[in-house]
């Protein structure tokens, strides 16, 4: 009986401790990291209310008939199979930015490294050149540059003016189909100087004695380059390679301004992200433009592993 009577109160004790000391460990625990959640909030906030919400709600907009008017319809797979089989402006956008990828990303890394490697060899006011080089990537994806861009190669614009003076009669770069995505090419190479800074902090990582070893044994210049240059800088190449990648599938600015948002002429600057733009605004249609988000997240997730996979055969690091 006496047994009978204790065995509860020992029960609650013990409840009682256990539930004191898990307080106490939440306190302490509380006590110590609560500064440092304070000021994680604002990106957490930002990060599921921003970033994993909208597009996890994409998600599910993909797999439905919405047109921001009525209720979402699900409509499973339709909006995938009509992609991959009965729409011939998703062929025609892809072509376009796959060739502007194809073209605009090693134009631009191989003038950003000519470019770095030339301020490398001990210019004076290499800060100055720096920052006016670095300027058109601050500038370049602007709506002003873009229209700029486009004064510059109209029909009478500054580069068929300056072709005349040697008897050259230059076509109307932006209204022909077969020249106008190069004109978005030489603006994104323009903007060159994001990766020229990366690849001259790359640079003056090469030791130097490297070079005299090189020199003393009668290498050239260009050996140089192709055995000790290259091959150190491949870490920094490949960063740039997936970075620049990445920026060219998602290019948008520079061909909604030049072709007035059409893509034209005959869908030549019909860029992903444009006709991404025309479906979900133009058309109404948020599904169907949902769809085609989660594909080009798709094909540049592909992309970017591809890259890390291939990187191990051609990528040199220190270890």
């Amino acid at each position: 009986m006496s047994n009978a009577m204790r065995t509860p109160a020992g029960a609650i004790n013990v409840e009682r401790y256990q539930g004191a000391v898990a307080e106490g460990r939440f306190r302490r625990l509380w006590n110590a990291n609560a500064p440092g959640y304070l000021f994680l909030l604002p990106w957490l906030v930002g990060f599921f209310g921003l970033t994993l919400g909208p597009a996890l709600i994409s998600l599910y907009l993909s797999f439905t008939d919405f047109d921001m008017l009525q209720s979402p319809r699900w409509v499973g797979m339709a909006n995938y199979v009509r992609i991959a089989t009965a729409d011939p402006k998703f062929s025609a956008a892809m072509h376009v930015t796959l060739t502007y990828v194809v073209f605009s990303v090693p134009f631009k890394l191989t003038f950003a490294l000519l470019v770095a490697m030339a301020l490398n060899r001990g210019l004076r006011g290499l800060s100055i050149y720096r920052a006016i080089f670095y300027l058109p990537s601050l500038l370049g994806g602007s709506v002003a540059i873009a229209v700029l861009w486009r004064q510059l190669f109209a029909s009478d614009g500054l580069v068929n003016a300056a072709l005349s003076h040697f008897g050259i009669e230059g076509p109307s770069w932006i209204s022909h189909p077969s020249y106008s995505i190069y004109t978005l090419v030489a603006l994104s190479v323009w903007q060159f100087g994001s990766p020229m800074i990366i690849f001259l902090a790359g640079l003056r990582q090469i030791p130097q004695d490297m070079y005299e070893a090189a020199s003393l044994d009668g290498a050239s210049k260009f050996r140089q380059f192709y055995k000790i240059t290259l091959p150190l800088l491949t870490p920094v190449i490949f960063f740039n390679a997936v970075v620049q990648t990445i920026d060219a599938f998602k290019a948008f600015t520079p061909a909604f301004i030049i072709s007035g948002g059409t893509g034209g002429p005959i869908n030549s600057t019909l860029f992903y992200t444009l006709y991404l733009y025309q479906e979900a605004f133009g058309n109404f249609r948020m599904g169907y433009a949902s769809a085609l988000a989660w594909i080009l997240v798709l094909i540049i997730a592909i992309f970017t592993a591809f890259s890390f996979l291939t990187s191990r055969y051609w990528v040199h690091y220190d270890d």
